[in-house]
Parts: structure tokens; C-alpha cells; sequence
């Protein structure tokens, strides 16, 4: 949170808008506009934690204090704008988490299976060899059991596997 310093505290204000934009499902803070502030890496590292600041706080229902202590490290005036966006969007917020709640409720994954493959192409078969992972999820949803079916390369299986262990943790702190 601490490279949140980087941005000048006029844009800080946006860019917190823009995090909880794509919280509620719409376009996302793009790291073309910010290119220049910070390395992928650490775009990363700041919008994650901004959004998951963002979901814990309103899920916790956290005072204003409470908020505030938590970014004491950010810097004068990056804790009270990060609150103001906060306290501007949290019902907001808070519909949103509840949404998430009631989907993951009325939808349960009953079974999965998976298989591990070898992608080749025909006119490069020495040379491409790509391991492919198929994946069988069944789902149970609103009491009809439906099959959804994936196949994911390395780098969306690490995707996969990243998205389901900040899921874990956000279940977690919602308890």
C-alpha cells in the first residue's frame, strides 16, 4: 500500500473510484494509465490490496478508526481520500458483497475431474508442445446439475489457482 505514495495525491482519488468500479463488475483501473507510476508487479500488489482493503472494511463493517489506523503507513492525506471513496461507495460495496454471497449460496460445485494433455500442432509437432489441462466442473444451480468444461494452458492455470486462493481468503474474513 505504501506505492500508493507514488501517485500524486489529486489522482488518488480516481484511481480508488476506478477499484471499486471493477469491485462492482464494471471497467477496471488500466495499468496504461498509470504505466509510468508503477511496475506490474507492484500495480498488482496495489489493486489488490485496495480491493480487498475496499471488501474488507465494508464486510466488517469497520469504523472509520479502524480504517484509518489501518493506512497510518500510506501518508498524510492518502488514508483520508482512500476513506472518503470508502464512505462515498460503500452501500455500494456492500450490495455487491452481498450479491456474491447469494451466488455463491444458491450455486455449489458437486464433483470435478481433470485430465492433464499434450497440445500438438500439425505442422510443428516437434517443436510445440504445449501441456493443457482439462478441467470438469459440475455444478449444482438453482437444483439442475450442469457440467462446465475448461481447458487452460500453464499461465490460466496459475490464474486459476491465484483467483481461487484470494477467493479463500475473502471467504475467510467474511466469516
Amino acid at each position: 500500500m505504501m506505492s500508493l505514495r507514488k501517485l500524486p495525491s489529486t489522482e488518488c482519488q480516481s484511481l480508488c473510484h476506478k477499484v471499486v468500479d471493477e469491485l462492482c463488475g464494471r471497467e477496471p483501473p488500466r495499468i496504461v494509465d498509470y504505466g509510468d507510476t508503477w511496475s506490474l508487479g507492484e500495480w498488482v500488489g496495489l489493486t489488490d490490496c485496495l480491493s480487498s482493503l475496499f471488501r474488507k472494511t465494508v464486510g466488517e463493517n469497520c469504523s472509520d478508526e479502524e480504517v484509518l489506523a489501518g493506512l497510518r503507513d500510506v501518508g498524510p492525506g492518502y488514508g483520508e481520500t482512500v476513506l472518503s471513496v470508502l464512505e462515498a461507495r460503500r452501500e455500494e460495496i456492500r450490495q455487491v458483497l452481498l450479491k456474491r454471497t447469494h451466488l455463491m449460496s444458491s450455486t455449489t460445485l458437486q464433483d470435478f475431474d481433470w485430465q492433464l494433455k499434450l497440445a500438438l500442432s500439425s505442422d510443428k509437432i516437434s517443436s510445440l508442445q504445449t501441456p493443457l489441462l482439462n478441467l470438469g466442473l459440475y455444478v449444482r444451480e438453482n437444483g439442475a446439475l450442469r457440467s462446465v468444461a475448461i481447458e487452460m494452458g500453464r499461465e490460466e492455470l496459475n490464474t486459476l489457482i491465484s483467483s481461487l486462493e484470494a477467493a479463500n481468503k475473502v471467504v475467510l474474513q467474511l466469516k
